[in-house]
């Protein structure tokens, strides 16, 4: 059966403040606001490649609010599921960013307490949003907000399963928001249910208590549980403004690793949402064939890698433009500096 969304993902929309170019928080007058989040982001990259995805998410009801849909509808994400919260306490979670040059690191500060989306229920939403979707994405950012995002989101991925929908999850780990523990505890209790794990090596270590190399941690997690397809990024930081990278997926029904040279030396304008891109380009790459791997590894590190050289939270390129730089990092002899 059609359905009508290729993707949907659940998660907090924030408001994001940063110093225009290497300003400091503590001394600069001039804040720029855009829109992100982890799922939304996800749900960006997705559409900009040409598939159908929106966000589910909680948002106040004011003009702020608005300016979060105006820019969840540039990206082409759908607001169908947006809910709007007129309380009189209502708001949109916000944060500040401000970027690094080294050897200062790049910093935040979140201030997203009793956001909106920290009142989502299961209920603000009907029954038929259950049936809509190929792939349901969500994660452990939006597990960790609030007891309430917590119920809900556990709620959710079991009544999308039960539709026979593909279930993503990337555990996403922020200890600002809960502990090591606290994470393994509640996300084990959901990996049962999970077809698509994005974890990190260092996360599995930190927060699973894995050990051996990446990929027989990889392969651990599809021991224990009906996981079909693992991946984890490798990232290396030379500086605040040159990374590399790459990732590894594991097929957990071929029993095949997917790897690819890195992408080196990567000029970082803007590295937040580069962890989000990859997610968007594997599942992309995962829906848009049928469930390869080799494609979604491709599609997962190019769009990270050019993510970074972008300003912003969300991605800003589509498929044809991923599309020259795949071709780009696996060509190994002339290459154009510029597209025209």
């Amino acid at each position: 059966m059609k359905k009508e969304f290729d993707l949907l993902a659940l998660g907090e929309i924030l408001l994001r403040l940063s110093p225009p170019d290497n300003e400091r928080i503590v001394r600069g007058d001039v804040f720029e606001k855009q829109v992100g989040g982890a799922e939304l982001n996800v749900a960006s990259g997705v559409s900009l490649m040409g598939l159908r995805s929106g966000i589910i998410s909680k948002i106040p009801d004011t003009s702020i609010g608005i300016f979060a849909k105006n820019k969840i509808r540039f990206c082409g994400v759908s607001d169908d599921y947006l809910v709007y919260d007129s309380g009189k306490d209502a708001r949109l979670g916000v944060y500040y960013y401000e970027n690094g040059a080294y050897p200062r690191k790049p910093g935040i500060v979140y201030d997203r307490q009793h956001s909106s989306m920290t009142k989502i229920s299961h209920d603000d939403f009907p029954e038929e949003i259950y049936q809509s979707t190929r792939c349901f994405h969500t994660s452990g950012i939006t597990l960790a907000l609030s007891p309430e995002c917590q119920k809900t989101g556990i709620e959710m991925i079991k009544r999308f399963k039960e539709q026979g929908t593909l279930i993503s999850f990337d555990v996403n780990f922020r200890g600002n928001l809960w502990t090591g523990e606290e994470a393994r505890k509640c996300i084990e209790g959901i990996l049962p249910y999970v077809d698509i794990f994005f974890c990190s090596e260092d996360t599995a270590r930190l927060t699973f208590g894995k050990e051996g190399d990446v990929k027989s941690i990889m392969k651990s997690f599809t021991g224990d549980y009906p996981i079909s397809i693992v991946a984890s990024t490798q990232r290396t930081v030379h500086s605040p403004k040159v990374h590399s990278f790459t990732s590894v997926i594991y097929n957990a029904k071929e029993d095949k690793y997917y790897e690819e040279k890195p992408y080196k030396n990567i000029e970082v304008v803007d590295r937040i949402g580069s962890g989000d891109a990859y997610c968007s380009g594997v599942l992309y790459g995962l829906l848009s064939s049928d469930m390869d791997c080799s494609r979604a590894l491709k599609f997962g590190n190019a769009s990270s890698a050019v993510k970074n050289t972008i300003p912003g939270d969300m991605p800003s390129l589509n498929q044809g433009e991923i599309t020259d730089i795949i071709t780009d990092h696996e060509n190994t002899g002339y290459h154009s500096e510029m597209k025209r």
